[in-house]
């Protein structure tokens, strides 16, 4: 961003009185243009034993196995943002179960909010965004060939708890580590 939205004045960086981080403010009006992660909303979709995953027909990681999801739209919730991003992708009708999965990753401000969904029939194709959507067991999953860690780390904990017969909300980072993306748990927030 280069220009105010308020009056098409410049931008600088720099910390507005009473802030404490680094914004662009507009060198004429003076107006604070924050800059705030982005959501990205999906779902665990799930059918028997299996899980829908789907190959990208779209960059970034072209032909990589992902679950649905994508960016939240302002108006719509986040449950909707995953049921959305699920009939994009997917073709897919789900009924949302829960949360499953909360994911920052700071580097790329981004919040991933992943929800498990049943399969309401087993109904799905491909899309313009997918190459290929398939219902896949554990034994069967890709790992190698998944297009982003939070889908990975997703994945794990979710079939961690469906073996251990729980599901629980998990809560962590994607942080960068000498160049490579690795998970990090939260601290244990105090209890009041």
């Amino acid at each position: 961003m280069k220009f105010c939205g308020q009056c098409g004045a410049s931008l600088e960086r720099r910390i507005p009185a009473g802030d404490n981080r680094e914004r662009l403010v507009c060198t004429a009006c003076a107006a604070v243009h924050y800059q705030n992660p982005k959501i990205v909303a999906g779902c665990i979709v799930e059918w028997e034993d299996c899980v829908l995953l789907c190959k990208r027909a779209i960059e970034p990681r072209y032909g990589l196995w992902t679950l649905p999801g994508g960016f939240m739209e302002n108006g719509e919730t986040a449950v909707e943002a995953a049921m959305r991003e699920t009939m994009e992708e997917a073709s897919a009708r789900v009924d949302v179960i829960g949360l499953h999965t909360v994911l920052s990753i700071p580097h790329a401000n981004q919040v991933y909010l992943m929800f498990r969904a049943r399969l309401l029939e087993p109904a799905f194709s491909a899309t313009h965004e997918s190459l290929e959507v398939a219902l896949i067991e554990e034994s069967a999953v890709p790992w190698q060939q998944l297009a982003f860690p939070t889908i990975l780390h997703t994945l794990r904990f979710y079939f961690a708890d469906r073996n251990a017969g729980h599901f629980s909300v998990h809560v962590g980072d994607i942080v960068r580590v000498d160049g490579r993306a690795q998970f990090r748990a939260p601290r244990p927030l105090p209890v009041s």
